[in-house]
């Protein structure tokens, strides 16, 4: 189903719980107010949900949280998602503390990818930005196990001051595995700030002096929002995604929902629906449909920061007669 402005809206976020065992100071507040048990959406009022979505052409679903690992029987959920007609995709985005241990149920249940947030390499930096004192994972060694079990796999690194130093040492993981390690530029949510010189730009910089033949991959599909980098020295590649400094809203083919059952077409606006109440108060999947169209189709042209951007942008232009 196409939105308003013509884009092509194919992929669903799932949000399966507010939870997260780590505590990522751009992330989550320290103490969290923890939801009810009763306020989250069971499995079977997800499936339902998606696969009214997938009667509207969403083919492709990612399972998030919160860590969506610390859920029970994470992995039931991908199998029922992955019986769904026209889901063609079920992929995960997790912290990776504990996927070594949940791999073996999740790719029977017939998972597809998995992206890994990894932000360090050095163990105190980890805890540092993460407020666990549990261990770090050995990331070769997660990485590598998910690529033998046919995992396509893919590297996320939030981009902020504190890891400048280690952006080089991150992307060489793409060295030896073929994994995408994709850069992020920090979004104001939560407690993340943004920062003019913890850009895509500014990496790319940084990286080029590593490898000077880093030169723009040929695009698997113009919805991604990363812009990929190859180099003869990588096996891997490499990814921006400037939420920022270059949105990507123009193509953007994405709505959300969240554990809650409120969805959302745009993760940075106030705008949503709550198909929590629809579903628990009897409502028909003609009109869980109604909803989800509705949603589709009046997802903003752009994310809220980008229109703050845009804004700033002209009035810079206005003041110099632009």
């Amino acid at each position: 189903m196409t939105d308003q402005f013509g884009r092509n809206i194919n992929y669903l976020r799932i949000s399966i719980t507010d939870r997260c065992n780590l505590r990522c100071f751009y992330c989550m507040p320290q103490q969290p107010e923890q939801l009810c048990h009763r306020d989250i959406l069971r499995y079977e009022e997800i499936t339902r949900i998606a696969a009214q979505a997938a009667s509207l052409g969403i083919t492709k679903i990612r399972i998030t949280g919160g860590e969506p690992l610390v859920r029970k029987d994470c992995a039931q959920l991908v199998a029922m998602l992955k019986q769904i007609k026209g889901i063609r995709t079920v992929a995960m985005t997790t912290n990776g503390t504990l996927l070594e241990q949940a791999l073996p149920e999740l790719c029977e249940a017939g998972l597809d990818a998995v992206n890994i947030s990894i932000d360090t390499l050095q163990e105190a930096g980890w805890h540092r930005i993460t407020g666990s004192d549990g261990n770090m994972p050995n990331w070769p060694d997660v990485l590598e196990k998910c690529i033998e079990v046919g995992l396509k796999t893919k590297v996320n690194a939030v981009l902020m001051q504190e890891t400048r130093e280690e952006w080089t040492q991150l992307a060489a993981l793409a060295e030896h595995l073929p994994v995408d390690v994709r850069f992020i530029e920090q979004m104001p949510i939560g407690q993340g700030k943004i920062s003019e010189y913890n850009t895509a730009q500014a990496v790319l910089q940084q990286l080029n002096k590593q490898w000077p033949d880093l030169q723009p991959a040929e695009e698997r599909g113009q919805n991604s929002p990363a812009r990929y980098y190859r180099s003869k020295k990588l096996t891997g590649r490499i990814g921006m995604i400037a939420s920022l400094s270059n949105p990507f809203c123009s193509t953007c083919n994405r709505i959300r929902l969240t554990s809650t059952g409120q969805l959302k077409p745009c993760l940075s606006y106030g705008q949503h629906t709550d198909l929590r109440t629809l579903l628990r108060s009897g409502a028909s999947d003609e009109t869980l449909r109604s909803a989800l169209r509705e949603c589709i189709y009046t997802k903003p042209r752009q994310h809220c920061f980008a229109e703050q951007t845009a804004q700033a942008e002209q009035q810079t232009m206005n003041r110099i007669g632009g």
